[in-house]
């Protein structure tokens, strides 16, 4: 598959957009530094030096829907990676809908951003866009009040891993599980994330704009969508902010 690595650019995703009619298939955009980092919901995505951050572009097949489960692949993916590089002393566990959690901080945040018209016209290009903080992580004043630590690969396990290095484990991992899901479907891609999942079968709290309700996390649907037994019963959630309790 195609990688077009960049010294500066201003976000991975807009550059992979931008690129795309260009490219004759999907291709990997790696950029050593961005300026203009996103996260989920506009935040901004801090990059210190040395830190990863790329994007896959590419032409999906189906519905919006199959383009969302993408980013379980990525969650999967960047699990699988991480877990090569950081050896086997490492907890990494995967929290909805797609973050990645080092020894229970974030290390790393996943961006699905889609042109098209969605539903059942589908979605005319994907970008996944990935940021881990290999050499460092954000200041804490840097992330809101509520979120969870940052941290990094170097500090949490002292390996030093290179963005190259990284996209050289990560690229085949996003290929095997992509793989996987076109051709034995979501299921197993299900199952997969479940068993890597942060606080499966715990209590956690989904905010959606102005509500919020806390309850058992009793894993996913087939649609990928939050699945949340509360006092009034069981919820299936399909977008929300997740937080866990202090200290859990």
């Amino acid at each position: 598959m195609a990688r077009h690595v960049l010294d500066r650019t201003d976000s991975t995703n807009a550059h992979a957009m931008r690129l795309a009619p260009q490219l004759s298939g999907p291709a990997w955009i790696m950029a050593r530094e961005q300026t203009a980092g996103r996260g989920r919901r506009g935040r901004p995505w801090v990059m210190p030096p040395g830190n990863f951050a790329a994007t896959l572009v590419m032409r999906p097949s189906g519905q919006a829907q199959d383009a969302a489960r993408l980013g379980f692949v990525a969650g999967l993916a960047v699990h699988d990676a991480l877990a090569a590089a950081c050896g086997p002393a490492a907890r990494l566990a995967i929290k909805w809908p797609n973050d990645v959690l080092l020894n229970g901080g974030k290390v790393s945040g996943i961006l699905l951003e889609g042109l098209g018209a969605g539903g059942t016209a589908g979605v005319d290009l994907l970008a996944v866009g990935i940021g881990v903080n290999l050499a460092a992580a954000p200041a804490a004043a840097e992330v809101e009040a509520d979120a969870l630590p940052p941290v990094s690969v170097a500090s949490e396990t002292g390996h030093a891993v290179s963005p190259d290095d990284f996209l050289d484990l990560l690229a085949p991992a996003f290929a095997h599980w992509q793989a996987r899901l076109a051709r034995d479907g979501f299921s197993p891609v299900r199952a997969a994330w479940m068993a890597r999942a942060a606080k499966l079968g715990q209590t956690i709290t989904a905010r959606t704009g102005h509500h919020t309700r806390s309850g058992r996390f009793d894993g996913i649907d087939e649609a990928g969508a939050l699945i949340l037994t509360t006092a009034q019963g069981r919820e299936v959630v399909p977008a929300a902010d997740i937080y866990f309790a202090e200290g859990a």
